[in-house]
């Protein structure tokens, strides 16, 4: 196993390695950029375009509006040649794309991310203030997940076919038909004061006074706060969690040893949690990563958006149409990162519930 292990992680540098290449090469020639942003908002007298770029503001002051200048960038006519530079300087594209390149995978090496091109913070610092909101979010989404829906994932595949298992099939297929997001409006026009009535807050996971709450009003009010938010996430990973769970169920319920445990006289309880429910948590397992990652940071962005939750999801959607590059590629190379380490602990996971599987007798 821990030769399985090193040849995993040494798998993992190639792979981070190609992931940022690709990104880095489409952003390349991706329409816009930093530059023409400041340059646009230059153009619509933005007074604050140039106010976060230290020696590139004083030459855009002090710029000439020099006739026909020539420039790579839409909008720059007329603009200063020599600001244009200074722009590219103080974003770092006065240096070839490779050169670039190179330099952004030595500091990612040593977890060096840089400071954003338009905030007044480093990288690290932006993601540690948006972490405990995606923490909140994906720690409870994925746990009230497993809690409803592997147990009623195994009492429908026990009752396959009953009315129990007609009538929750239909929630669930509601559940899975309907974006998380479109339940969140539908939540907050009934719940949040949209139309309806004014139950639960809309912004935020804490009230304004929460530094003035006892401890137990502290617990309450980031309930209260959180309890929209998660009913609309849980519900389209809840319904495909009782239907993985049920399917993984049903296919090994039907298998000759349960037939022949049975006949053995082991009781139905006995039988499904003594011998079923091992091998059929497997494929459940399996889909842990892609769940743990999907609500983490990536499935909750329109969640985020529509409660005003400041989280990772929503500080890399705000990046990406910013043009924000070191806040875009360093939240993509955790994103990945921690997408490659918790497949390889699902992996360990498999051997811890079935010992029979064994990762050294196969190549990885």
């Amino acid at each position: 196993m821990a030769a399985y292990i090193f040849r995993r992680l040494l798998l993992m540098l190639p792979t981070l390695l190609g992931i940022m290449a690709l990104s880095f090469a489409l952003i390349q020639f991706a329409p816009g950029g930093p530059v023409e942003r400041i340059i646009a908002q230059l153009q619509g007298q933005d007074a604050s375009a140039t106010s976060r770029l230290g020696g590139a503001g004083d030459v855009g002051a002090n710029a000439a509006l020099a006739a026909d200048a020539s420039s790579t960038y839409r909008g720059a006519q007329g603009l200063d040649p020599a600001f244009i530079k200074e722009l590219e300087k103080q974003f770092g594209f006065d240096k070839p794309a490779h050169e670039r390149f190179i330099k952004m995978v030595g500091d990612y090496a040593r977890f060096d991310f840089g400071r954003s091109f338009f905030r007044d913070a480093s990288v690290v610092q932006l993601i540690g203030e948006k972490l405990p909101v995606s923490i909140s979010l994906g720690l409870w989404m994925t746990l009230i997940s497993y809690l409803i829906s592997i147990p009623l994932g195994i009492a429908k595949a026990v009752r396959d076919g009953s009315r129990f298992d007609l009538w929750t099939s239909a929630l669930v297929v509601i559940g899975y038909a309907m974006p998380g997001f479109l339940f969140a409006v539908l939540l907050v026009v009934l719940f949040a004061g949209g139309s309806f009535w004014q139950i639960f807050p809309l912004r935020g996971l804490t009230s304004s006074n929460f530094a003035e709450l006892s401890v137990m009003g502290k617990v309450l009010d980031y309930l209260w706060h959180i309890t929209l938010p998660l009913i609309a996430m849980v519900l389209s990973q809840f319904a495909t969690l009782t239907l993985l769970t049920k399917n993984a169920f049903l296919d090994e319920i039907r298998k000759q040893y349960v037939l022949t445990a049975r006949m053995k006289g082991l009781s139905a309880r006995a039988v499904l949690y003594g011998h079923v429910f091992r091998n059929a948590m497997l494929i459940v397992i399996a889909g842990f990563p892609g769940a743990f990652i999907h609500a983490f940071f990536t499935g909750a962005l329109l969640i985020e958006q529509i409660f005003s939750l400041d989280g990772l999801g929503y500080l890399a959607f705000n990046a990406t149409v910013d043009r924000d590059y070191p806040v875009v590629f360093a939240t993509l190379y955790i994103f990945s990162l921690l997408g490659l380490v918790v497949t390889l602990i699902t992996d360990l996971l498999y051997t811890m519930i079935d010992p029979r599987i064994d990762f050294e007798a196969r190549d990885v």
